[in-house]
């Protein structure tokens, strides 16, 4: 049986939400939106389309999407070379990959940004595959990102967990069938995490790996 442990990256892995949510509040600001750092924290985790309608509302001009996650990447991107992962997630994906859990990062990331969110994890070694932006249709909540992740895992939903920071992290696992597991350290409140379907929360990468033996990584026992 092969156990897949997967993980969102933004927020869970590598600390990363606010700069993601200063580079899209300018870039809003750049397009004429004038909207409230609030609103576009509570978007991150989606992708960009999804997350300029959520900002914006439907009423919005989508002649300016392009331009608008243009220059979010352009703003983004000045920071690859200083992103910094929590601590102890390295840590934790090794020790999972210790106990035999297959590693697989299922993320709205895609391109140059995923290749310095790795870099920043430092892991490589131990990550199977990774289930990016450019793999798949829909991002989450959508189901598709972590279905394409458990197929390049070869596991069943069953037998996994996923670990992210945002509420779309939660929902799109649950939609999945896989147990959700969320983290305090993308800044979205304990509430909202288990209201989504979170059903653990943990602080940070630290907390989950002191509390693996507890956890719902602990419940899945490797049966060969």
């Amino acid at each position: 049986m092969t156990r897949a442990a997967l993980f969102d990256v933004d927020g869970t892995l590598v600390d990363t939400n606010y700069l993601h949510v200063t580079a899209w509040w300018e870039a809003f600001r750049q397009a004429g939106h004038r909207v409230p750092m609030r609103a576009v924290h509570h978007a991150i985790g989606l992708g960009g389309t999804d997350l300029i309608e959520h900002v914006l509302g439907d009423a919005r001009d989508p002649d300016q999407d392009d331009a608008i996650s243009a220059a979010h990447k352009t703003l983004y991107g000045t920071h690859f070379d200083r992103l910094e992962a929590f601590e102890d997630a390295g840590q934790l994906l090794r020790s999972l990959a210790g106990e035999g859990w297959t590693i697989v990062l299922a993320t709205s990331a895609g391109g140059a940004e995923l290749d310095a969110l790795r870099a920043a994890v430092d892991a490589d070694d131990v990550i199977t595959a990774t289930a990016s932006a450019d793999d798949v249709d829909e991002g989450k909540p959508a189901a598709e990102p972590v279905t394409h992740a458990l197929d390049l895992a070869g596991a069943k939903a069953q037998d996994s967990v996923f670990v992210g920071d945002s509420v779309w992290d939660m929902k799109a696992a649950r939609r999945a069938g896989v147990t959700p597991l969320a983290v305090l350290s993308g800044g979205i409140p304990r509430a909202e995490l288990s209201g989504a379907g979170a059903a653990e929360v943990y602080d940070d990468t630290a907390h989950l790996l002191s509390s693996l033996g507890s956890s719902a990584f602990a419940g899945r026992e490797s049966r060969g």
